[in-house]
This record gives structure tokens, sequence and C-alpha cells, in this order.
């Protein structure tokens, strides 16, 4: 099935029309920069502008950096706070006239992973973090999604984990990669007494190959613990899945 997947970011607004049996993209991804401020209505903008560059009439996936329960937004970060308690998929549907599902990012970035991945055939507790600006978390059960989990503020060493151990942190506070896996190692401990995962699977910039060399040697986990495989498509892929999946749920 195809689906125009979207992936907001809090600095660019990126998509391409996704075939969600493979994860393969059907055409060259176009970013668009997240405007300023970035309210739903400058957003549904850029997306409807993305649409159509691809000459879109199909569903649509939109990934977004926030919570986001039956359709309406509940947190907001990186874009405007008007976000809160709205209903973006219908919006984005009555702009499209196509039908639109919603997604937390970290949890498309998951979904990605666990379709086509480095979850790609696990069972058990599996959980992705995607390490950049902050810490975001998708857990899985057996490939089922728990949505909305937010283990990036759990407390580690008395502080907030994602103002801890965040690829952000590291940057402010100039830590060297060997500094900030000491402080990120405390966070994984945190994370594997909390939920006991079978798997991690880390996300973000920092699970660049040329980054991953910097700091995956010094950490030790009891679960199994691997880079993502999806890379910067994870939130686009995602998007598109999860509209595939909501769609699915909806004929039955």
């Amino acid at each position: 099935m195809e689906i125009l997947g979207i992936d907001v970011g809090g600095s660019g607004i990126k998509g391409y029309p996704v075939d969600t049996d493979s994860g393969e993209a059907l055409g060259d991804r176009i970013r668009i920069p997240t405007p300023n401020p970035a309210t739903p209505d400058a957003i549904a903008d850029a997306i409807v502008e993305i649409a159509k560059h691809f000459s879109w009439s199909g569903p649509v996936g939109c990934a977004l950096p926030a919570r986001v329960k039956n359709g309406i937004v509940k947190t907001a970060t990186n874009i405007n706070k008007a976000f809160i308690g709205y209903d973006f998929a219908a919006e984005l549907e009555k702009r499209l006239g196509s039908t639109v599902a919603t997604v937390n990012d970290a949890d498309a970035a998951g979904i990605a992973e666990m379709r086509f991945g480095a979850g790609r055939g696990r069972s058990g507790v599996v959980l992705l973090l995607t390490i950049g600006t902050g810490i975001g978390s998708a857990l899985f059960i057996d490939g089922a999604l728990v949505p909305n989990t937010e283990f990036g503020h759990i407390n580690v060493e008395g502080h907030n984990g994602e103002l801890y151990a965040s690829d952000r942190t590291r940057e402010k506070k100039d830590l060297s990669w060997k500094k900030w896996s000491k402080r990120f190692q405390h966070y994984l401990d945190r994370i594997e007494f909390l939920l006991g995962p079978d798997l991690i699977i880390i996300g973000g910039g920092v699970s660049k190959p040329e980054r991953k060399e910097e700091w995956f040697k010094y950490l030790r986990t009891e679960a199994d613990l691997v880079t993502a495989q999806t890379a910067n498509r994870a939130g686009i892929i995602g998007a598109a899945c999860n509209a595939r999946d909501k769609a699915a749920a909806l004929s039955i």
C-alpha cells in the first residue's frame, strides 16, 4: 500500500511516498524548513505543499513531536503550544481531501524499526530510544506498541533523564564522548531497572555509524543493545505504516 509519510521536526518537515510493504521510498525526499512560529496552520500549509509536490491524493501518515491520543495532540515539543488539544489529522483531511493518521514521532521511528529495522522479528520487550535534542522513546511488547511513552523524562542521578544524557546536553556541556557515555550508561541502568527490556535500539543523530564508533564501545546492558537501521527515514516510514495500520483497523 502506498502512503505519503510526513515527519514534522523542530527544524524541518520532511516527506515522501512510502511502499508500506517494503518500507522503500517511492520518490525523492522533500524537506521544508519548519515555520516560525510552528502553528498548526503554518505546519498544515507546509504539508499541503509537500503533497502537491508529489501530486498526492491518497492516504497520509504524519509524525509529530507531540503526544497524540485518539487523534488529539496533547503536548507540543518544538512546535507551537496552539497544537495542544487540536485535532490536526482532521485539519489535514479537510485540506487534502484524503484520510490522515497522526502519531508521536518517536513511536513512528519505533514502528519503522520494528517493521524494517533492528527490531524486525523480535518478540518480548523492545525499547527504541531516539537521542538528540531530547530523548524520545517507543515501547513494544511482543510487537505491539505501547503509545506515547515518555521515558526520556525518568529521574537519573537526581536529574531529568534527557537533560542529563541527551546529545544536546553533551554539546552544551562540551562533554567528551567517553564522559557522555558514562552519563548515558547511568540512564540505561535506570531504564533496565524499570523495564527489563530484551532489546534496546538506539536511534537519533548519535546512531550514525561515524558517531557510534565514539561511544557504543563504552556501554554495557543486560538487554541486547543495537543502533537503529532506518536512520533519518524512520519518522517518514513509521508515519506511513501507522496510517496503514489505522486504515486496516477501521476496515475490520
